[in-house]
Formats: C-alpha cells, sequence, structure tokens
C-alpha cells in the first residue's frame, strides 16, 4: 500500500527541487524499505523539523543520499513541520532553550514583518538555537530510538507467531 501512495524514483527526479540531485536519487538503498533506513530516517527527519529555516526538505534530501536513509521516510518526517504545528514546536524549542540558559522566558508576540525581526528577535535567538538544537538532538535520537525498538518488537512478534502457527 506505502509503495502506492509515494511517488517513484523517475517522479521525484523530475521534480524541480530534486532534479539538481540527478543519478544519486536512484540509489536503490534510498527506497529500500529496510529497518536501518526508515528508523534512521525517521529520527533525522524529526531532527530536521527543529532547523529553523525553510530548507527542511533540501536538507533531509541531502543527509538521505549522504547516508543512505530512506527518501520518503525523511521526506515525510520533515512534514510535521508545517504552518499548523511550526509555533507550538518552535515554542517549544524556546521554552527549552530558555530552561537550558536558566533565563525566564519573556513575553512577546511575533509579528511577520522585518521590523520585528530586526527589533523583536534580538533577546530571543540564543535561546531559541540552543533549544532548537537541544530538541533536534533529543527528540531525533529518541523517536529513532522508539521506532527501532518497535520495528524490532514486531519482527519479533510475528517470527514467534509465525513458528507457533507452523509447529501446531
Amino acid at each position: 500500500m506505502l509503495k502506492k501512495l509515494l511517488p517513484s524514483p523517475s517522479q521525484l527526479q523530475r521534480h524541480w527541487l530534486l532534479r539538481h540531485f540527478g543519478e544519486r536519487l536512484l540509489d536503490p538503498r534510498l527506497w529500500a524499505l529496510h529497518r536501518r533506513g526508515i528508523t534512521g530516517a525517521f529520527g533525522m527527519g524529526i531532527a530536521i523539523c527543529f532547523i529553523p529555516l525553510p530548507v527542511h526538505l533540501v536538507v533531509a534530501v541531502l543527509i538521505a543520499i549522504v547516508w543512505r536513509l530512506n527518501v520518503p521516510a525523511i521526506y515525510g518526517t520533515t512534514l510535521l513541520v508545517n504552518p499548523l504545528t511550526m509555533m507550538p514546536i518552535y515554542y517549544l524549542a524556546y521554552r527549552v532553550g530558555a530552561a537550558l540558559l536558566r533565563i525566564s522566558p519573556q513575553r512577546f508576540s511575533f509579528h511577520l514583518s522585518w521590523n520585528w525581526l530586526e527589533t523583536g528577535l534580538g533577546p530571543l535567538w540564543q535561546p531559541f538555537l540552543l533549544g532548537c538544537a537541544a530538541c533536534a538532538l533529543v527528540l531525533g535520537v529518541l523517536g529513532w530510538a522508539c521506532l527501532e525498538l518497535i520495528w524490532r518488537w514486531r519482527v519479533t512478534s510475528r517470527y514467534k507467531a509465525r513458528h507457533v502457527a507452523t509447529a501446531v
């Protein structure tokens, strides 16, 4: 079912943003549904979500190509950050950074304007970037470990069920 929903490698290779990667996108390891490629892509995708710039998809494809991770999994996981989830995720990162720096979080109101970026971001950037880095590291590793454990448990339970069924 997953293969029907996902675009083919050739379709992605023709995408305007991804066509710069050329033949590298056709590597079968980038599309294989094996544990290491999927779980690594999931953890890395969660970590990439905390990059506070709109470069998630390009970074995801670069990392997938370099580390031979599953492209659809890392690509899909980076979509956790979207216009609906962006503010809560980045606010969480700001609060984590403020706690790590042992400063009290300040109240602020966000306005998408150049003036706010010049004046309003000043006292917030250090806890925000530290929080983004900390959340990326912790949640990326935690996401990878949880999916790894779930995958192993599922394979083990299927293996046991299959051998119980053949023994009867």
